[in-house]
């Protein structure tokens, strides 16, 4: 997760640069439950309305939160599916506040009414997190499902005013990309306090004609939106948090929006990303799916680690026999093409490794969502 609200902040009142810190363990997100209301068109668990076996019971999942606990595992963000559709989200989501987890929902939102909405908050989620993917027709439609944007925005409105952090995930493609402003204008029009913008650039884009790619130049400017924006935010002392997530070139496109905008912070910034040292998958971010397969974050669940009923988290998450594990935990990883050869790996550390494993069959090859040309990394035309 890149947050650019934090280095935004630190443009505006710089801090002392001080050691790299990384947490004492790895921020978890559970897929709890497959089953969902909607069938999301980029669903990366391929989830639908029906039961799916072999999931954990209430018992194994509250084995696997001590084993976390033990780990020292900091975040526990509850997923599905839809987790609202587990009957025991609410006594799994108690344990994990009791146990002292900063303890986050990911939702669709539809199932959020005045029915459940004081369990919600009686919960004392840190953290609330509800996906939408445009306004209203644009939604629905990736929703597939009429009305959808209605029931998720009236839930969002419960949950904030019972003054549950509450947030935005929006996950940009081609079809919503130019819905994006109208996206920022209803943060501040609803006061919501966080904005989750996800990348979805997959296999296939950005080997070839980086400077012409239509998809590749819609994301820099969705991200010059975002760093224009969240500036004249803060300038105007607003608080709302902005975090992009799944493309880890943000941090190195950050660094030339500075240059561009603040060249007399250039070296601090950098060091600055430096210290974040961008994807952080198998190291600081895991994920358990619904029958407690590990994997090194949630876009890897086609590549298996263990499974939590057969071995203990901590075990599995240490484990560096797998070659996979091992080499995201290499330090640095070692990566071929662009990635190998670009003179900011020191801040993203190659991106993200599912893209490359998709695309090519080898995990260590090259990130093709990376959107930056070949002149701003450092690589001779």
């Amino acid at each position: 997760m890149f947050r650019i609200s934090q280095f935004i902040q630190e443009l505006l009142d710089p801090k002392p640069i001080g050691p790299k810190r990384n947490p004492p363990g790895p921020v978890v997100i559970w897929n709890l439950v497959r089953r969902c209301n909607l069938t999301c068109k980029h669903c990366y668990s391929i989830s639908a309305d029906t039961d799916f076996p072999n999931e954990l019971s209430t018992q194994q999942v509250f084995e696997v939160m001590d084993d976390l606990k033990q780990f020292r595992v900091p975040v526990l963000i509850l997923s599905g599916g839809e987790p609202l559709l587990r009957p025991d989200i609410y006594d799994i989501a108690h344990r994990a506040k009791d146990m002292g987890f900063y303890t986050a929902l990911s939702t669709n939102g539809t199932l959020i009414d005045e029915s459940n909405i004081d369990r919600i908050a009686e919960v004392g989620f840190n953290y609330l997190g509800i996906s939408i993917d445009g306004i209203r027709e644009t939604h629905d439609k990736f929703r597939q499902m009429e009305g959808a944007f209605e029931a998720s925005m009236h839930g969002l409105r419960l949950c904030r005013d019972k003054g549950i952090k509450v947030g935005l995930r929006f996950t940009m493609t081609q079809d919503n990309a130019e819905e994006l402003p109208q996206l920022l204008e209803l943060m501040q029009e609803e006061h919501i306090h966080k904005f989750y913008f996800s990348h979805l650039n997959y296999a296939g884009r950005g080997n070839k004609n980086r400077e012409d790619d239509v998809f590749l130049n819609t994301t820099r400017w969705a991200m010059d939106l975002l760093f224009d924006h969240v500036l004249e935010e803060q300038r105007n002392g607003r608080e709302t948090e902005y975090v992009t997530g799944n493309n880890d070139a943000d941090g190195v496109y950050m660094l030339l929006w500075v240059k561009k905008h603040f060249p007399e912070q250039y070296d601090h910034i950098r060091q600055k990303l430096v210290n974040w040292g961008g994807n952080s998958s198998g190291v600081n971010v895991a994920n358990i799916d619904n029958t407690g397969t590990v994997h090194p974050d949630t876009m890897w669940w086609n590549y298996d680690l263990g499974n939590v009923k057969e071995r203990p988290f901590s075990e599995i998450w240490t484990d560096t026999s797998d070659p996979i594990m091992a080499g995201l935990k290499a330090q640095p990883r070692t990566v071929s093409g662009r990635c190998g050869q670009c003179s900011h790996f020191d801040i993203c550390a190659g991106n993200t490794r599912v893209r490359a494993m998709q695309l090519t069959g080898d995990a260590w090859s090259e990130d093709p969502a990376c959107y930056l040309t070949d002149a701003e990394i450092g690589l001779k035309t």
